[in-house]
């Protein structure tokens, strides 16, 4: 996707380098960059554990390892002769200076904070005061805010020492390749867009189900709950990909500006339109509070007042310990009238969107029943992997993006804003968690929300291997 560029970065500066996600995430990232022949600059890590460059290299390994990755051992000597370490306390401007010297020369770097928020005006204060903030792009890590107030905050605090272009915001769903996809099939195949619209569309369901719990992250993820951990974000930029207007321009703010049209006319959640769950057993998890109300589900309604989406309900669901793992869009058209030459009217058409696992798309349709005069469903489907080749990882292109100078995938703090206002009303009066078992599909109340509409739909992946 092509984006209005700035200067390619020429250094690469990681803090919390020590942390969990860079075990996770970023040290499989950067190696398969690597791989690619897409880096090109040194790579800076910074924590205050004392490690050394060797230590550094040792952990990227292992980590690199651990994530399935065959390594290619030329591929990581490429990589780990480009990383160094610098070690200190983020609140010491000793460690800026040390950072300063690291990265002598260089005119770009990209500073990739993983590391808390509470972090983020700490670091880039220390990083405008050693002089190192001026023509420097800073990436940072979800979440952005806890609410609408505390995202504007936050914003203010970044804005005292950068501009809103230097600062890059991760919404990895937006580097998901299946994501981006939406956009390519929806307007590289005229067949869509007349049907992407109020006159042909019933409603949309959006499913982000997890079949494992908090397991050990009760005290991080207590005070979240899954409204704030994927709903907020990945769920409303999927919103923003699938309802947007195709961009006239082609840089960077062409495709921003679109998914913010679609934030922007979206009303305020209706708290009378919002199911809070919580999964049997969860109040025994390490680190959650007694008697916690945090919701491990979450069920609402949205709507979009435009001129293509008005009346058409787009239901969200989002849980852990759920049935199945699976991220899923569906579209639900509207059904033909009765038809003379059948008794039963037939079932409507749908199409979904597989975000994950095993990313693809999916159109269900009508077909006659062999011998009979009725109808059957017949799926067409599509898996990307077998027929578009491998794809690269959400933070491997978000990375390699930051790096090149390409904020097309990073949020804008306008629509940042945008969705915390929107789900801001079921944060200030939220109704009671209900009760749900493990393996099932949430509290029996998220049904009740489709009223009037097709229930929910079971997932794709998992309605496939129950047959």
């Amino acid at each position: 996707m092509a984006g209005q560029q700035g200067a390619a970065g020429d250094a690469l500066v990681i803090f919390g380098i020590t942390g969990d996600l860079a075990k996770k995430m970023t040290f499989r990232a950067l190696y398969r960059l690597e791989r690619r022949r897409m880096l090109q600059c040194p790579i800076v890590g910074v924590a205050r554990d004392e490690w050394s460059a060797a230590t550094l290299r040792d952990h990227a390994r292992r980590d690199i390892e651990d994530c399935g990755e065959i390594l290619d051992e030329e591929v990581f000597q490429r990589l780990a002769e480009r990383m160094s370490m610098v070690s200190g306390d983020l609140a010491d401007p000793a460690t800026y200076e040390r950072l300063a010297m690291a990265v002598e020369g260089r005119h770009s770097p990209v500073f990739y904070l993983e590391i808390p928020p509470s972090l983020f005006g700490r670091v880039v204060e220390g990083l405008a005061g050693a002089d190192l903030a001026k023509h420097a792009r800073v990436v940072v890590e979800k979440p952005f805010g806890h609410d609408l107030a505390s995202a504007r905050g936050l914003n203010a605090e970044l804005r005292k020492f950068l501009r809103e272009p230097q600062i890059y915001r991760i919404d990895h769903f937006l580097g998901k390749e299946p994501a981006l996809d939406i956009l390519y099939l929806r307007f590289a195949n005229s067949i869509f867009e007349p049907l992407w619209n109020r006159d042909r569309i019933e409603s949309v369901q959006i499913t982000m189900a997890e079949d494992f719990g908090v397991a050990d992250r009760g005290s991080f993820y207590d005070p979240v709950g899954a409204l704030r951990d994927v709903v907020q974000n990945h769920l409303l930029q999927l919103i923003g990909l699938f309802a947007a207007e195709p961009p006239t321009i082609a840089d960077a703010d062409g495709l921003r500006d679109k998914r913010l049209e679609v934030f922007q006319a979206i009303p305020s959640a209706d708290v009378a339109h919002y199911v809070r769950g919580q999964y049997d057993g969860y109040l025994s998890v390490p680190g959650v509070s007694p008697g916690s109300q945090t919701e491990t589900f979450a069920a609402l309604r949205l709507e979009i007042d435009n001129w293509r989406w008005a009346g058409v309900p787009f239901f969200i669901r989002a849980g852990k310990a759920l049935a199945a793992r699976a991220t899923e869009m569906r579209i639900i058209f509207k059904p033909p009238p009765k038809l003379a030459f059948t008794p039963h009217k037939p079932h409507p058409d749908e199409f979904v969107l597989r975000i994950d696992p095993n990313p693809g798309a999916d159109l269900v349709v009508q077909a006659k029943r062999p011998g009979a005069s009725t109808t059957r469903t017949v799926d067409l489907s599509l898996v990307f992997s077998e027929e578009l080749g491998d794809a690269p990882e959400p933070y491997e292109r978000l990375l390699g993006d930051a790096v090149r100078g390409d904020p097309t995938l990073f949020t804008r703090e306008d629509s940042v804003e945008e969705t915390w206002r929107i789900v801001q009303p079921l944060l200030d009066a939220p109704p009671p968690v209900e009760p749900y078992q493990q393996g099932s599909w949430g509290p029996p109340g998220a049904d009740k929300l489709l009223a009037g509409h097709p229930r929910w739909r079971e997932p794709w992946l998992h309605s496939h291997a129950m047959r």
